[in-house]
């Protein structure tokens, strides 16, 4: 059988993802076969570089395909832990229809640029449910602001600070955010005595085990329904997913 057929064969066998047959393995080959068999590759990629592109293409097509089956199992998996964990604060109506989630970061400027839009939304959708997902990814600053805010949720002004902070700008340190808080009527004393309590700390974990588990790797991300939006995102679009959310 010429070694050209047979690499023929074997080369559109690997291109279109059918078995190839057992025609031979690369040990039954000599040093000399070889060197012609990798000459006859390399001609056939420079005279037909759209195989080599499409070959490329549809193993990337089926890595974000695995990545996203991955993604909606996890969803699936980790559901009580996205909507309904009692240790995430809640806004809008608990028993709505639908369920809006952000992770999000303190210093985050996407963040802060999205949320008068979600607070628009709040005002005008009665039947929506939104989980707040403290996400502090962008360093230890982040971190304590989220310990903070859990804590400020103990004086029942949790969703005070919260918007306090959306709308801080500027570099954001401790003095800031003990700042923030006793403008919102805050105990600061009390804050400092409860931000490192065992279940704030557990909850941060949390949220980051799931985010890590959502392949969730920015600020700020949603979820409604199955549908998992990374980044800032229009208030249209995300009336429009919150409708489709409800249509399901």
């Amino acid at each position: 059988m010429p070694l050209r057929f047979v690499f023929a064969v074997l080369l559109a066998g690997s291109v279109l993802g059918v078995a190839r047959p057992s025609l031979a393995m690369a040990s039954d080959f000599t040093a000399d076969q070889k060197k012609e068999i990798e000459a006859i590759v390399g001609q056939y990629l420079k005279s037909h570089p759209d195989v080599l592109i499409d070959a490329i293409q549809a193993a990337d097509d089926k890595l974000k395909a695995d990545e996203k089956d991955k993604t909606a199992q996890a969803l699936v998996a980790g559901s009580q832990q996205v909507y309904d964990d009692p240790e995430s604060p809640v806004a809008g109506n608990p028993n709505g229809n639908v369920t809006l989630v952000e992770f999000f970061d303190y210093r985050c400027p996407y963040c802060k640029q999205v949320e008068p839009s979600l607070e628009k939304l709040l005002g005008d959708d009665r039947q929506l449910k939104f989980v707040f997902k403290e996400f502090p990814v962008l360093g230890p600053e982040s971190e304590f602001a989220a310990h903070v805010a859990l804590a400020a949720r103990k004086q029942g002004k949790y969703d005070a600070f919260h918007r306090a902070m959306m709308n801080t700008s500027g570099h954001i340190d401790e003095a800031v955010i003990f700042k923030v808080a006793a403008s919102v009527g805050l105990d600061v004393d009390r804050i400092k005595q409860d931000m490192n309590a065992p279940d704030i700390e557990k909850e941060l974990k949390t949220n980051l085990d799931l985010g890590k588990s959502l392949d969730l790797d920015g600020t700020p991300s949603f979820i409604v329904g199955d549908t998992i939006i990374p980044g800032a995102i229009s208030a249209s679009d995300l009336k429009q997913l919150i409708s489709d959310a409800r249509k399901k």
